[in-house]
């Protein structure tokens, strides 16, 4: 074992028990280790109707159309993973580190081993995930597809994903996280590790569909070059127990330029813990972070933070929630600067859905319930595209419940 090795183990090692600094406190103990090895899926057309069903609410499209390529992680084994874009390299972390040499130079870079509990479970465990990869100049003709599935009874899923977008290259990532229908209750730890070089751009939209008994701990990081450009997506809408995630993007190259955009939906019994973080290292560096959060009797926490380090940088914090009956709502904006000529702004608001504007729609002909959930549905459109018809019908249907619901 190299020295950098003992050095990541014996820090993980002492990371064991350490709670995270947000969310409920999972104990790891509680929960089987996933299984490592699965029967490989031939063809992702010949699943059954249900396992079709829960690809497709989280984006991942099981007749492959308009996608470049597909990968399906089932608990911790790669379970199918297919290519058709040279342009696009797709294969597993574990496969990845074993041919490429430099790759060493970029896992566990980013993404502390020692961060809490679940990253250092996730580098003990040694965990696999996919590695997607643009070379230099290189522009994806059509969105990757992953899926993270959880597909045993209360177990851990860990996961470690590398993603690299080389100079002047391009790339789109759709990622789906769920769980098999009759798995209610398990725990995601998902590390993911983001490098956007010189002038490139990667477009990374992540779709969650739990169980309502499930925790979820993602930990991500994005690298920044210059003149590179990181736009995330971030999609909840179904009950599930507990999310805590607070990716962050490091803006590490003059004129870097970031988007996170969050939509998601608190349900009774969940607890969801959201937000973003972008590090204006380098001049002339953007970010905008836009959440749109409500709650239906759950708890909702939305925090956005910005740290500028470097003169010229520009961000703008954007926490909007809505409160449908019971259930709380908490948005927690953070802007600092640490130099001068810098220009950080938010904008928070945490509140019911007016009744003069449902009265309004009213008096045009429109039922209550179409009131609201035009309303509910304006305010969750924040521009996300790549997603399958078959995803915004279920999008869809989630705003009209959220709507009789009230």
């Amino acid at each position: 074992m190299q020295t950098d090795d003992v050095d990541l183990k014996k820090r993980a090692l002492s990371a064991a028990n350490k709670k995270a600094a947000f969310g409920e406190d999972f104990e790891l103990e509680n929960y089987e280790e996933g299984s490592k090895i699965s029967r490989p899926i031939e063809n992702l057309q010949t699943l059954d109707v249900d396992s079709k069903k829960t690809l497709l609410q989280v984006g991942v499209v099981p007749s492959q159309e308009g996608r470049s390529g597909s990968f399906i992680l089932l608990d911790n084994a790669v379970a199918y993973s297919s290519l058709k874009d040279k342009n696009v390299e797709l294969t597993s972390t574990h496969k990845a580190l074993e041919k490429y040499e430099w790759l060493k130079d970029y896992s566990w870079k980013l993404v502390q081993v020692d961060a809490d509990k679940y990253t250092a479970k996730t580098y003990l465990e040694d965990a696999d995930g996919y590695f997607v990869r643009v070379p230099a100049g290189k522009k994806g003709s059509m969105p990757v597809q992953t899926c993270l599935l959880l597909g045993s009874k209360k177990v851990s899923q860990t996961v470690h994903n590398i993603i690299v977008v080389e100079e002047d290259a391009s790339l789109d990532i759709i990622t789906g996280c769920t769980s098999k229908k009759g798995v209610e209750e398990g725990l995601h730890l998902g590390i993911t590790e983001m490098y956007v070089k010189k002038g490139a751009t990667l477009n990374f939209t992540m779709i969650h569909n739990w169980a309502e008994q499930i925790g979820v701990r993602p930990r991500t990081v994005i690298n920044v070059e210059e003149g590179g450009t990181y736009i995330s997506n971030y999609i909840c809408l179904k009950p599930v127990r507990s999310v805590q995630a607070y990716p962050t993007v490091r803006l590490n190259g003059k004129g870097a330029v970031t988007r996170l955009n969050t939509i998601a939906i608190a349900h009774s019994g969940s607890e969801l813990d959201l937000g973003s973080r972008a590090i204006f290292n380098a001049p002339e560096t953007r970010a905008e972070l836009v959440s749109r959060t409500i709650t239906v009797g759950g708890k909702m926490i939305a925090r956005g933070e910005m740290i500028a380090n470097a003169k010229g940088s520009k961000g703008h914090l954007e926490c909007k929630g809505l409160v449908i009956g019971k259930g709380s709502q908490l948005a927690i904006p953070v802007l600092e600067a640490n130099v001068d000529d810098v220009e950080l702004t938010h904008e928070a608001a945490v509140g019911k859905i007016a009744k003069d504007q449902v009265e309004y729609l009213m008096s045009r002909g429109i039922s209550e319930e179409e009131a609201v959930g035009m309303i509910v549905r304006g305010f969750l459109d924040v521009g996300i595209r790549g997603i399958p018809e078959e995803l915004k019908n279920e999008i869809e249907n989630t705003i009209t419940q959220t709507a009789f619901g009230m």
